[in-house]
């Protein structure tokens, strides 16, 4: 089965060979960690590996940020094992390097025996630890057949993924059955890993990492917008917003201007390669439009749209917020993590369609700590908060009170994760 499935990746990589070298010529990005997915451990990595030590892999920011707690209590409670960090994306490096160091974080190797071997050679993992849903065969099968334990947490399964899982039974469940523990954010996302595959009695609900992050609010650039605001100055955060969504953002925004002159719209598009656009979008709009990256802090903020184009601040300026809107949720993109503001005691709304987070927006919605609103609802539903402080406050501490209600996810997943530590051979 694994042969087959390599050749089949190679055909896969060779006729899509001319697609990735246009765009690596074309964008950073796609250039970035080559030698790292070629299976070319760094030296950095190479300089403090060790025998017993543990691989966490994070696809991208949300992952990075959902383990940061994770990766800390192991630290505290197995100093002698390094923890190593691999990625996918040039985002999620980023914030890896920036919050767990440079000599332990890594591109994630391709998913080819000849790229993965080096790294457990190197590494030599007593555990590798896959955050949410990261089903590499040959890695899974490898990292097995090398004699470590292996460990799925934070699992989830998205509506959108679950069909075609399902309908890959059989070849799915071997590949599982490398897996020694999944630890789901759910009693679905349980059961759903159980119909997959997964053996049932390695499932277990340790609940959602991301109910235990909590960013920062005194870092530098909260400081300097609180002080650029008026004192009567709402101001509505949208964050992770895709295409599309902006142009109902700011026509929204107009709307919040003829009532409110001096808001102010902090808008932070999900993905960087988007900011250009999303700046000439705005100064098209007639909205003034000031750049974080250019932004003197001694400069005022009002009746503006702010452009948080800038990595690893969001989470921190939702605590500024009077509103927070949480993008990829106008159009079926799945939505993105209303955790951040609601933590913070913002009241926040997001658009329709949230399957990534599910069972999230479920808790939220029922307990009354979260507004739904749909394109043409939008500017209606921001003027109705923005009017009625009253509501706007209780929409917000419901949220906060509901977030605290579901945290210690990272205990219970330390605890489960204790026992494959502590197994014979686990410090090789």
């Amino acid at each position: 089965m694994y042969i087959l499935y390599s050749l089949l990746m190679a055909c896969v990589v060779l006729l899509s060979l001319p697609w990735w070298i246009f765009q690596m010529l074309r964008s950073k990005k796609y250039r970035a960690g080559l030698a790292d997915r070629l299976g070319f451990v760094p030296d950095r990595i190479k300089t403090v590996a060790e025998a017993g030590s543990i691989w966490i892999h994070a696809v991208s920011v949300g992952e990075v940020l959902a383990i940061s707690n994770l990766v800390r209590e192991l630290h505290a409670a197995y100093p002698d094992r390094p923890v190593f960090i691999s990625t996918t994306t040039l985002t999620g490096q980023r914030l890896a390097r920036e919050r767990f160091g440079e000599d332990r974080v890594f591109f994630m190797p391709l998913d080819f025996g000849f790229a993965i071997r080096p790294y457990l050679k190197a590494l030599r993992p007593a555990l590798l630890i896959l955050a949410e849903t990261e089903f590499w065969p040959n890695l899974l099968h490898l990292a097995k057949k090398a004699g470590g334990s292996i460990a799925v947490v934070n699992g989830r399964i998205s509506d959108r993924s679950f069909p075609r899982y399902r309908r890959f039974r059989r070849p799915l469940s071997r590949v599982l059955s490398n897996i020694d523990l999944f630890l789901a954010q759910t009693k679905q996302d349980a059961e759903r890993l159980r119909e997959m595959g997964a053996d049932e009695q390695r499932v277990q609900v340790s609940g959602n990492l991301k109910f235990d992050v909590h960013p920062s609010t005194a870092i530098a650039i909260t400081v300097d917008v609180r002080r650029a605001l008026r004192k009567d100055a709402p101001i509505i955060v949208c964050g992770s917003t895709t295409t599309g969504e902006e142009e109902i953002l700011l026509a929204a925004f107009q709307d919040v201007l003829r009532q409110h002159p001096a808001a102010v719209m902090v808008l932070a598009p999900r993905h960087p390669e988007r900011f250009e656009k999303v700046a000439t979008l705005v100064a098209s709009s007639g909205i003034g439009l000031v750049r974080r990256s250019s932004w003197p802090a001694s400069a005022g903020l009002s009746g503006q749209v702010f452009l948080l184009d800038s990595l690893g601040e969001l989470a921190s300026v939702y605590a500024l917020a009077d509103l927070a809107f949480v993008g990829g949720s106008l159009f079926p993109v799945g939505g993105h993590n209303i955790l951040e503001p609601a933590q913070h005691g913002v009241a926040v709304l997001t658009g329709p369609h949230t399957f990534n987070f599910r069972e999230i927006v479920r808790i939220f919605e029922q307990g009354g700590g979260l507004k739904i609103a749909s394109a043409e609802e939008l500017s209606r539903k921001w003027l109705d908060l923005l009017n009625n402080p009253q509501e706007r406050k209780s929409l917000g501490n419901r949220a906060q009170q509901l977030f605290a209600q579901h945290t210690g996810a990272t205990t219970k997943t330390l605890a489960a994760l204790r026992p494959l530590l502590a197994t014979p051979g686990a410090k090789r």
